[in-house]
């Protein structure tokens, strides 16, 4: 009886046990998956940062300029002193032509200056002589008629009238040879231009290099008749053509949408893989016009190159900045939701509940975009996959680190 007893007591027990067991165990099991249910967001707070807005682009580096030398008077190569990549210095003679007919007009002229000399001379003895004749026939006229007013009858009046022709004509002989020396200087002068223009053309038989630069081609050699590069009907034959390359342009093609921050002094990043070289230029002039053909401003930038490391016609990849900003409040790019014009973001509020505020954007980067207004900061934003959060959710948050700054870049592929 009493075993019995035991039993039955004993089979009431165990039952009751085990279900607080079960009970105890499945309590942290219901918060774990209660915890599991409750999805993770990752999360970047609002900061302040600097952003730039930056464009890369290739252009072409071009001779600061580049001429045809021509002589200015027509003749035979004497001698030619370059070849092609000879660096010449401003000045420096580049070859000599042979002229005969102006060595003899030069002679011409030099004699055509003498004469003319010679003739302001003669000219100028004729005028004393006449000024001096003059002088004598106007006293004895004035002898004659003061002796006649004096004694009446005493002078014949025909030879008082004889005395003042003279005298007159004596006046006007002075006045032609003063008008003749005149001449004689005006010509001396002709002359003396005549002779400057014949030994200047005389000058330009020897042909100088108008700037320091380097011979990328030569057209003429010993013996070559070169003409005259000065009348616009005749094809003439350059001497040489001269670059000056130890300035370069680097000519950009920059994009429409970009003009705008093209301003002259912005600094460019300038990096030449062909000789593994990395500069910083600045923006020296642009055309302030777009081409219809690529939508493009011609933006030029001035390279030194003194050592002449760069060669006309190299590409460069350039990274101008744009514009810049400096602690601005900013998300990541990915943290906003575009639908038209209006643009918004979920952030995580306090509780980590999810909620949907409408922002205004500014300055867009890479990776960073500036809010100017609807988030403070230190505010989280949920990062991505904004579609799977509904506003007043409750999610685990993961921070995300944002970078230090960022940068927009635009690429753009140069002619």
């Amino acid at each position: 009886m009493c075993k019995r007893f035991r039993w039955i007591i004993v089979s009431a027990i165990v039952p009751l046990v085990m279900n607080g067991m079960i009970a105890c165990d499945s309590g942290p099991q219901k918060e774990e998956a209660r915890a599991a249910e409750i999805p993770t967001a990752t999360v970047a707070e609002v900061s302040r940062q600097t952003i730039s807005h930056t464009l890369n682009i290739a252009g072409q580096f071009q001779p600061y300029q580049v001429v045809d030398v021509h002589a200015k008077v027509s003749g035979y190569i004497r001698h030619i002193y370059v070849d092609i990549g000879d660096k010449v210095h401003e000045g420096q003679v580049l070859a000599v032509l042979e002229v005969p007919e102006l060595s003899a007009q030069l002679k011409g002229t030099v004699a055509e200056v003498a004469h003319s000399k010679d003739e302001i001379t003669r000219a100028e003895h004729e005028v004393t002589r006449a000024q001096s004749e003059h002088v004598a026939l106007h006293a004895d006229y004035t002898r004659l008629k003061q002796a006649g007013a004096a004694q009446t009858g005493l002078i014949a009046q025909q030879e008082l009238d004889d005395a003042q022709s003279k005298d007159l004509a004596s006046e006007a002989q002075v006045d032609a040879a003063k008008a003749a020396l005149a001449a004689a200087r005006e010509q001396t002068e002709i002359a003396n231009a005549d002779n400057e223009r014949v030994s200047a053309l005389s000058d330009y038989a020897t042909v100088t290099a108008p700037f320091d630069g380097v011979v990328v081609w030569r057209d003429a050699d010993t013996g070559a008749l070169i003409q005259a590069g000065t009348a616009s009907n005749v094809q003439s034959l350059p001497v040489v053509k001269l670059s000056q390359s130890n300035l370069l342009r680097l000519r950009l093609p920059v994009p429409e949408d970009a003009v705008q921050y093209i301003h002259k002094g912005s600094l460019v990043n300038v990096r030449v893989d062909a000789v593994n070289r990395s500069l910083v230029g600045k923006v020296v002039r642009f055309t302030r016009n777009i081409s219809l053909a690529t939508r493009t401003m011609e933006t030029e930038i001035d390279v030194d190159n003194k050592d002449l490391s760069l060669i006309p016609g190299m590409y460069a990849n350039t990274t101008l900045q744009l514009e810049q900003r400096s602690g601005v409040l900013a998300i990541p790019v990915q943290a906003v939701i575009r639908n038209g014009n209006q643009a918004s973001v979920l952030i995580v509020d306090r509780q980590n509940r999810v909620q949907t505020r409408n922002v205004t954007l500014g300055l867009q980067a890479s990776t960073l975009v500036e809010v100017m207004k609807g988030l403070a900061e230190g505010e989280r934003v949920i990062t991505g996959g904004q579609s799977k959060y509904q506003a007043g959710e409750t999610v685990k948050p993961q921070l995300q680190h944002l970078p230090v700054n960022s940068t927009d870049v635009d690429q753009s592929q140069g002619n």
